[in-house]
């Protein structure tokens, strides 16, 4: 089916913390109605609970409709959900289909998408054929890849999508790293679209990038995927982490710190040096 806009109904924290890759936020219900309800609903009753969150909900539909939806065409075709497929999707999509608009809802919503996500990375790491790139930190994996990709190659840059290049200094200081769900979203997309008559080209990763873990599925796939072996020059190696971690150079303080964090890994006397 074709859907004209794919529509995340649920709160603005539920949506940061995972959605539907293009999917738009107009949340029904804020973080804090949503709490407020809740709250209604554990201390007095679902029946008052039901009133006042119809109340908010009716006012904030009716900000959509003259703002966002205002200039939608009589053949806008909008895809809904929310958290389980229930009240908060149901309530807009009825009001929508009152307009005329073909307006469908996602069964189970987020949960059900969700599942979907969970089984299709585990589909497709059986299906897909992966080759690894490995080689000492700086040897230029990276680099490769992105090669690769510029070339028409199918690429699962898991360090990019984790916003981390896998080294304790591997945290990005612009753009921190996703949440766990929404790692395992954006792999999901990636893998959904990959051609399984054709390699993917992966970088060789421990089970944990940054703090997020990689599905374990794909992850063992990967083990047993045929490897390549990238050596480079230690001088190639150091002029191109310099560039790379070059937000790094002049902040000792911040160096100190997060080599501070390889205690339990190095001897004092490496660390100190």
């Amino acid at each position: 089916l074709h859907f004209d806009e794919v529509i995340d109904v649920r709160s603005p924290l539920e949506f940061s913390e995972d959605h539907m890759s293009g999917a738009v936020n107009l949340p029904v219900l804020s973080d804090i109605e949503r709490a407020h309800v809740g709250t209604i609903f554990k201390q007095e009753s679902n029946f008052i609970a039901r009133k006042v969150g119809a109340a908010l909900v009716s006012k904030n539909i009716a900000h959509h409709l003259e703002t966002h939806f205002a200039g939608k065409g009589k053949d806008y075709r909008p895809l809904v959900y929310c958290w389980r497929g229930g009240q908060r999707s149901g309530s807009i999509a009825m009001i929508l289909s009152e307009i005329g608009w073909a307006t469908t809802v996602v069964e189970n919503g987020y949960r059900g998408y969700r599942s979907h996500v969970i089984e299709t990375i585990t589909a497709k790491a059986t299906e897909l054929s992966f080759v690894v790139l490995n080689g000492v930190t700086g040897s230029g994996k990276t680099l490769l890849l992105k090669e690769l990709e510029n070339t028409g190659h199918q690429v699962l840059d898991l360090e990019g999508i984790a916003s981390h290049k896998g080294s304790v200094f591997g945290g990005d200081p612009v753009a921190p790293q996703p949440a766990q769900k929404r790692f395992e979203s954006v792999i999901y997309d990636f893998l959904a679209r990959f051609d399984p008559t054709r390699p993917v080209w992966i970088e060789a990763e421990s089970a944990k990038i940054g703090r997020l873990n990689l599905p374990n599925p794909l992850w063992q796939k990967m083990k047993l995927s045929p490897v390549i072996e990238i050596v480079s020059p230690l001088e190639a190696r150091a002029a191109y982490l310099t560039a790379d971690y070059q937000e790094w150079l002049g902040d000792s303080a911040r160096v100190s710190r997060t080599i501070d964090r390889l205690k339990e890994f190095q001897a004092r006397r490496t660390l100190e040096e």
